[in-house]
């Protein structure tokens, strides 16, 4: 289903108002949270009740349907004008999938993850899975995304050098201004972001509020990106320590990386990896002592032409203690982990397959090799280990890796058995774009980068455009029914593990900056140039995206800078360096206090999730479970609007008065967190959203 469509639960909705009046179909709601499922995640052999929530006396009978089992449920309890109907269900081992069937008079309709429908739709069922947890601290955990070459330079020490090795095309460029924005073509320009610089920024960090860090690739690599892997069981020492420096640099017009003698030191050099492995632990120990955790980026699917198990470079091929690569000579110890096409072109074969056809990226060849099997989930449990104690993985191009969907789905279960053995409360997430579901079914991801039921419905609601920025797209820019059936449609590949701890992104490495998205300028920076990315942004726009990020069920991650302002069209123009020293601090501020929000309630962390209303340049929705309630409005527009929204379908009693007091107001011209009270009369909040605004509210019993 693509965003704006006119979907199923459309047009059931107004099937059912026809046949049957009376019945309050909004009324109607049930999730896989603790409060409509106790345990939430059982284990095999749990008695687990299930909950469905109705208007008060407003059904006549209700049923919980799983493949052939068909059990009546009863009321268990009534309040504030709702019926909460009950059924006991044993659980075995097999992941159960559930809906439920209402009926009110002749009418009979079904609830599942979309709703209310007259049409049985299994494949959207509600689901557990036995045995299924994600880790608890990754639900609703706010995370920061780290580029490390382009955050902080710590230790000038271990930057790389002008013309130290030659790399796709052109030798190695040391970005003296801090401010410049990166090249069109800058995988080799390098600013000397490394560990000791996020060291030095973890007050600023934790003041910030963030709880986990993701680091993109930090191994030993040739580009500023990393995601060509020459040694994964070492940091890079130009992101860590340097304590052996020595040997050449290339000459102008020198592209032979034999001769690059200071990179094979710095690189190869055991002193100089294990010093830096060394001062990773030490990150790590300290984000820990702190209360904070730490993601590390795998890239499994295809390593780097410079890696020491291919050797394309020949840095490795004359080194002591490293045996020869699978390029260089084809009695490798490593010959299985590359498919080659041409087995009479040794010594130095360059017929093995790159991923996408990039040369510089080989395909890892899993199927054909169990040693590379075995050294890749030795490496997926040496980081989540004792000295290192990593607190996760994310997963780059997850879906790609393999030759075939089956040994993909073989690869990323024993993968999860491993990582889990070495630490169980290890959270395993995953790049994936599309459909995820046959990856989340509790034995293989935690959960997933959530581009489908995050990144992009807000994208298009919210700036109108593709979150590459390569398209503008008028009739989604403030379609909020457009972004309701898509988040609701999307939604509905999680079970509640996954979701919970999705990573919700407004930007991150691959796209543009969500800033840059609200000028609604088409284009990428080659064509562009990076000042364009700057012109006439909205920052009202953008902080209303914020407070969804923060509001929203998830794991919402801050891509640095973003907080601060940085602009950027997709890569690399989004990987700027961070502004230190003239940083929007008022951007910053207002992050601390959404921050501090999202922190402060745990019905955000692990409540329910319902849209209470939607139109033309607006969404409500709520966060809600018995205790607490909170609204969320935004109005994607520049004009004022007035709005009256149910805030009874969270919960609230429809009969009499009470008040919801306002957490945050943001809008086109800053942001205020005075704590104005707002009447709420038969269920009903009305409200005057200013432009561009964007609003939370809390009801929380009698508090005023």
């Amino acid at each position: 289903m693509k965003p704006g469509n006119y979907d199923f639960v459309t047009r059931t909705q107004e099937y059912i108002a026809k046949m049957h009046p009376v019945f309050n179909k909004r009324a109607v709601f049930s999730d896989e949270t603790e409060n409509y499922r106790t345990p939430a995640e059982p284990e095999p052999g749990d008695m687990v009740t299930i909950r469905l929530r109705t208007l008060k006396n407003n059904v006549e009978l209700v049923y919980f349907i799983s493949g052939a089992t068909r059990l009546q449920m009863e009321i268990e309890s009534s309040r504030d004008g709702f019926d909460y109907y009950a059924v006991q269900v044993p659980v075995g081992t097999e992941t159960i999938h559930y809906f439920f069937e209402l009926q009110v008079d002749r009418l009979r309709c079904y609830y599942n993850q979309l709703g209310v429908t007259r049409d049985l739709q299994e494949y959207h069922s509600f689901a557990l899975a036995p045995g299924f947890h994600t880790p608890e601290w990754a639900k609703g955990a706010v995370m920061y995304q780290i580029f490390v070459d382009r955050f902080y330079n710590g230790d000038k020490t271990n930057d790389v050098e002008n013309h130290e090795y030659f790399y796709i095309g052109d030798h190695t460029v040391k970005v003296e201004d801090w401010d410049k924005p990166p090249a069109a073509m800058g995988v080799r320009e390098f600013y000397g972001g490394d560990i000791q610089g996020i060291i030095d920024k973890l007050d600023y960090l934790q003041d910030l509020g963030v709880e986990v860090l993701y680091l993109n690739p930090i191994f030993v690599s040739p580009s500023n990106h990393k995601y060509d892997i020459q040694d994964y069981d070492y940091v890079d020492p130009h992101y860590g320590k340097i304590v052996e420096d020595e040997g050449d640099l290339l000459h102008e017009g020198d592209k032979d990386n034999t001769h690059a003698t200071r990179y094979i030191n710095r690189v190869t050099g055991l002193k100089n990896l294990e010093a830096s492995n060394a001062i990773f632990a030490e990150l790590v120990e300290e984000l820990h002592r702190r209360g904070m955790k730490i993601i590390l980026d795998g890239v499994f699917n295809h390593c780097g032409s410079f890696n020491k198990w291919l050797d394309r470079e020949r840095i490795y091929e004359h080194e002591a203690g490293y045996e020869k690569g699978a390029y260089v000579d084809k009695d490798s110890p490593y010959h299985t982990f590359f498919k080659f096409n041409n087995e009479h072109a040794w010594p130095y074969n360059e017929f093995y397959d790159g991923w996408w056809g990039h040369d510089t990226l080989p395909k890892l060849n899993y199927e054909e090799s169990e040693k590379l099997f075995g050294y890749i989930m030795h490496v997926a449990a040496k980081w989540v280990s004792p000295p290192y104690n990593v607190d996760g993985w994310r997963l780059d191009v997850a879906a790609d890796l393999g030759h075939s969907q089956e040994y993909n789905h073989f690869f990323w279960r024993e993968f999860r058995k491993t990582v889990k053995e070495a630490n169980p409360n290890a959270v395993i997430l995953a790049e994936h774009y599309g459909e995820p579901s046959t990856w989340l079914q509790g034995d293989q991801w935690d959960t997933v980068m959530n581009y489908d039921a995050f990144m992009e419905p807000i994208s298009w609601f919210l700036t109108g455009m593709e979150k590459h920025s390569d398209e503008y797209r008028g009739d989604l820019l403030g379609n909020g029914q457009s972004f309701v059936d898509a988040m609701r449609y999307h939604m509905s590949s999680f079970m509640a593990p996954s979701l919970q701890c999705a990573m919700n992104e407004l930007s991150n490495h691959d796209h543009s900056r969500f800033l840059t998205r609200t000028n609604h300028v088409v284009g990428r920076v080659a064509q562009l140039g990076s000042n364009a990315a700057d012109q006439n942004v909205n920052f009202g726009i953008f902080r209303a995206a914020v407070v969804m990020q923060m509001t929203w069920v998830g794991a919402p991650a801050i891509y640095y800078g973003d907080e601060a302002g940085v602009c950027g069209f997709t890569d690399p123009d989004n990987r700027r360096t961070y502004p230190w020293g003239h940083e929007n601090v008022e951007l910053i501020e207002f992050h601390k206090e959404i921050i501090k929000i999202h922190k402060a309630f745990k019905v955000i962390k692990n409540g329910s999730t319902k849209a209470l209303s939607c139109g033309h340049r607006f969404i409500c929705y709520g966060r809600f479970n018995q205790e607490e309630q909170i609204l969320v409005a935004v109005n994607s527009g520049g004009e004022k609007i007035s709005l009256s929204i149910p805030v009874w379908e969270m919960g609230i009693a429809r009969t009499g008065s009470t008040t919801m007091r306002q957490l945050i107001l943001s809008n086109g011209d800053g942001y205020s967190i005075e704590a104005k009270v707002f009447d709420v009369v038969g269920g009903f909040l009305d409200l005057e959203l200013p432009g561009y605004g964007a609003i939370v509210l809390l009801h929380a019993g009698d508090e005023v």
